[in-house]
């Protein structure tokens, strides 16, 4: 039985031999009684004094030694167990497969679906842009998701009444030409979906690569500080023609 837990069959042999034993024994006997080559005994008798099994002792210039009672070896074993299944889902958990590839996504009622899916997984944050009319959709399930204690961060492009922590707005200039819609959400920095419009049709990206979440995460925050600069400094930006002219041609 020892054998189906791990041990070899020497150490099996061995420490059979002495839990039936009411006496402790010395190396000798151990070897007449288990059948245990000499050769091997004292190597045999390490390991298992070494794991728990055997207990020995020092008496009358000789070496003794006697079993771990039965129930004792029972709990150990048993504990063992435990703890190395916690071990291994823990081991599982962290050598997940990450899965690197780039989803494809079209239909603005399936991308909206998704969208709402991301953000009801996030449980650390949340970042998304979108514009005013698309983001309103989502804002009583991010209202929520920060009751809970995520954080969320938002951009939106339009005019907008929301009671969210951390909204910055963004009012584009009417001199943007071919402005596009747009939705980026970065989920717990671990996954992202990217959703954008041409000629009427939607299409997203969706993907838990991390060199497209970094990406799209610093796109966000590139957003986020180039919205508040030219928000703050709106005249002495657009007051400058060869600025006005890059900032124009920006995606927003």
């Amino acid at each position: 039985m020892l054998e189906t837990f791990g041990f070899s069959h020497y150490e099996s042999k061995v420490y059979e031999t002495l839990a039936a034993s009411e006496s402790p024994m010395d190396a000798t006997m151990i070897v007449k009684h288990s059948g245990v080559p000499k050769a091997k005994i004292y190597e045999v008798l390490t390991r298992l004094v070494d794991k728990g099994l055997v207990l020995d002792s020092v008496s009358d210039k000789k070496k003794w030694y006697t079993a771990l009672p039965l129930n004792s070896l029972i709990d150990k074993l048993t504990s063992q167990f435990q703890h190395d299944v916690e071990r291994l889902k823990t081991s599982l958990a962290s050598k997940q497969v990450r899965d690197d590839r780039i989803w494809n996504l079209k239909v603005d009622s399936s991308i909206r679906a998704e969208s709402k899916h991301l953000i009801q997984r996030a449980v650390k944050s949340i970042r998304i842009s979108a514009w005013n009319d698309d983001f309103a959709g989502f804002i009583p399930l991010l209202e929520e998701k920060e009751r809970e204690g995520v954080e969320v961060e938002a951009l939106v492009v339009g005019e907008i009444q929301i009671n969210l922590k951390r909204v910055h707005v963004l009012i584009p200039s009417e001199e943007h030409e071919g402005l596009e819609r747009f939705q980026l959400i970065v989920a717990d920095q671990e996954e992202i979906m990217f959703a954008g419009e041409e000629d009427g049709n939607w299409q997203a990206i969706q993907t838990r690569a991390q060199p497209f979440v970094k990406f799209f995460a610093d796109f966000f925050f590139h957003d986020v500080a180039l919205a508040r600069i030219t928000q703050k400094h709106y005249d002495l930006l657009f007051g400058d023609e060869e600025i006005r002219r890059m900032l124009i041609r920006l995606r927003y």
